[in-house]
């Protein structure tokens, strides 16, 4: 482009490439099939490479294929771009590795255990902020005939793509400028929202833009260019904004409201915003309490205060509340630290780690043999209290085993805070830790509320005893958790080390009841073991195969599966969900796994996609930022014939799915 002129530009050299390209497969294909081959640039710091279309300046990628006969490739997808304006001018580039995506065809008559040489002459512009170099390379590969590994890297560029908008958005010119109107969810968050334009020639690219709302649709407007082209059409993407990657879209000639309010950048907060995230994240945090691995705690802390053991029990319930609000905010400050750095990840994150898993399942396992009286933790004491210390160390504990849920109330909230400035954010994990301290805090500093409690008595011993059913439940399902996310090595080896836990625990009481100083050798061997499950057991872990769709023969979701579901005009029933997530179990057993719902779906041709966020998935974690959410449960109803999809309630009535085919 003639904006090139503005920069300095170098002569093509022999010197090495400051953008390095290879060449990749994912893996072998069968005959007939179609594999991914990736284009990785990897740009030198402090240079860049541009998308396909570079804005003001630059140019993109271009490849020369050299194919065997009867093999075909398909059009280049790139990664959501970032912006870099120099001198006034709007470049869409990358500062950072990246890969562009090509589908890759084989004739039906390719033969198996046969190798396919693949080359390209590639061609790139390659820039700092003050000079341009173009560079080129001649790249070789081979695709096998057959079947076998695929390279894991492939997902993480998937989900770097924008995903695909299900729907075509409509555009209109006036006099001054481009406006498009696209479907987007109202509940949906924006961070500095950016249109990249596919369609060349038409926007001036380095004009401020704006973003309107005006329900679900997302109305942008952006100025034209000096002499702008007639089209019949455009394409692009909206980029949402750092690390939440994009929607590619295409939109045709129609009406675009001229109504709405004005989002974009910093204007998607407001107060509005931070009160009703700070609200469901209070009220999320209070419904925690009665999740099976807390109330047992809750249970017991408020016994031990109504036992009159507890000499102060307003310090106590400000120590249990510092506990959980400082647990939950360094859980939320560790996510949003893993998404500044670029990494799809989002509530509960944590337990999607295999070593995470495994000293969970040693924690309940060591509070489970506390309430059984197996040795005595002073923390869960209802004999005596357990002072501000042990109160604050367990209001971590609780916190810790309980935030991995997400109830009503938290998905929004938690959503929210993933767009929310940093102090913001933190202010919405700092309200989930209040709402689930409230209850012990309430105890301490009403007494009326103490005095309702029950009164002291043998059978506070036999609760604690009844209290243990919960906890080892819970800690079943952390080892099934372990079979699911592992494997039968991993989960055997997490066995293992519970096994000697509850003996070294066994052993701690023993000396406990002999009046024996026995903290001193059992903290160290408890962090030992721990310490085991955290860093050797994870690297036995080999997660099973995928198991069957269920009673609704689920299909896995993608990107793809729905669009195509969609373009032929069939019901789609989505919802994501994972081994982990209590409140999702309780709706698939209660609603979406029952005959009434299989029968309604099947006679209305619903297709049923699920989504599994048990393991990490990059390509979920970027749809469920799409969606406003941060977590699982999440349900989306797409009706037939493209009519406008709704968000479901994450908490399910048992006829709500088999009443929708026919609403």
């Amino acid at each position: 482009m003639t904006a090139l002129l503005l920069l300095s530009f170098a002569p093509a050299r022999a010197a090495p490439n400051h953008v390095q390209a290879s060449l990749l497969a994912e893996g072998p294909v069968e005959p007939g099939a179609t594999v991914t081959l990736a284009l990785l640039m990897q740009p030198e710091k402090g240079w860049h490479g541009y998308w396909s279309n570079p804005g003001d300046a630059g140019y993109g990628l271009a490849l020369d294929w050299t194919l065997p006969q009867g093999v075909t490739t398909g059009a280049m997808q790139f990664p959501v771009p970032q912006t870099l304006v120099i001198q006034g001018l709007m470049n869409h580039v990358y500062e950072h590795d990246y890969a562009v995506l090509v589908p890759f065809r084989v004739p039906v008559g390719a033969v198996q255990g046969t190798t396919l040489p693949i080359s390209v002459k590639a061609q790139w512009l390659a820039c700092t902020d003050a000079i341009c170099v173009p560079e080129r390379a001649d790249l070789q590969g081979t695709v096998t005939i057959g079947n076998g590994a695929k390279d894991a890297r492939f997902e993480a560029w998937r989900a770097a793509l924008p995903a695909p908008l299900d729907r075509t958005g409509s555009f209109a010119l006036t006099d001054k400028a481009l406006r498009i109107a696209l479907p987007f969810p109202a509940s949906a968050t924006l961070d500095a929202p950016h249109l990249f334009l596919s369609t060349e020639g038409l926007a001036n690219y380095g004009a401020p833009q704006r973003f309107f709302r005006d329900g679900d649709t997302l109305i942008v407007e952006v100025p034209l260019a000096a002499s702008p082209a007639p089209v019949q059409k455009v394409e692009g993407v909206l980029g949402m904004g750092k690390d939440a990657g994009g929607i590619a879209f295409t939109a045709a000639p129609g009406a675009v409201s001229t109504s709405g309010e004005e989002v974009g950048g910093t204007a998607t907060f407001s107060a509005a915003t931070l009160g009703l995230a700070l609200l469901g994240a209070f009220l999320g945090g209070l419904i925690l309490n009665i999740m099976p691995c807390v109330f047992p705690i809750l249970s017991l802390k408020a016994l031990a205060l109504a036992r009159g053991n507890s000499h102060n029990a307003r310090s106590e319930g400000l120590a249990y509340t510092g506990g959980v609000v400082l647990a939950c905010l360094l859980l939320g400050g560790v996510m949003l630290a893993l998404r500044a750095g670029g990494e799809q990840v989002g509530w509960a994150f944590q337990l999607q780690e295999p070593g995470v898993i495994a000293v969970l399942l040693l924690l309940a396992v060591a509070i489970t043999a506390n309430l059984l009286g197996v040795y005595e933790l002073p923390g869960l004491s209802v004999e005596r209290g357990a002072g501000t210390s042990g109160a604050f160390g367990t209001g971590l504990l609780a916190a810790f085993v309980a935030t991995p849920c997400t109830g009503p109330f938290m998905a929004a909230a938690m959503g929210a805070a993933l767009v929310l400035p940093i102090w913001a954010a933190l202010g919405v994990f700092a309200a989930l830790g209040l709402g689930l301290a409230l209850p012990f805090l309430l105890l301490g500093f009403v007494p009326a509320l103490r005095r309702l409690l029950p009164k002291p008595g043998a059978w506070m011993e036999r609760f604690r005893r009844w209290m243990a059913l919960p906890m080892g439940l819970t800690a079943l399902a952390l080892g099934w958790l372990a079979w699911r996310v592992g494997g039968a090595e991993f989960t055997a080896a997490i066995v293992a080390l519970a096994s000697a836990l509850v003996v070294l625990l066994a052993f701690t009481g023993k000396g406990q009841r002999r009046g024996r100083a026995v903290m001193a050798w059992t903290l160290p061997a408890t962090l030992l073991l721990g310490a085991a499950a955290f860093a050797a057991t994870p690297r036995l872990a080999n997660a099973p195969a995928a198991e069957s769709g269920g009673l609704l023969a689920a299909k896995p979701f993608s990107e793809a599966a729905l669009a195509e579901a969609r373009k032929a005009g069939k019901p789609v029933f989505a919802y994501f969900t994972a081994d982990w997530c209590l409140s999702c179990k309780v709706n698939e057993g209660t609603s979406i796994e029952r005959e009434s719902t299989r029968a309604a779906f099947e006679k209305a041709g619903v297709v049923v996609l699920v989504g599994d966020w048990t393991r990490r998935d990059p390509a979920i974690t970027k749809f469920l930022t799409a969606q406003g959410v941060a977590g699982v449960p999440l349900y989306l109803w797409y009706p037939a014939k493209g009519a406008e999809p709704r968000q479901l309630p994450q908490v399910l009535t048992p006829d709500l799915l088999a009443e929708l085919p026919s609403n």
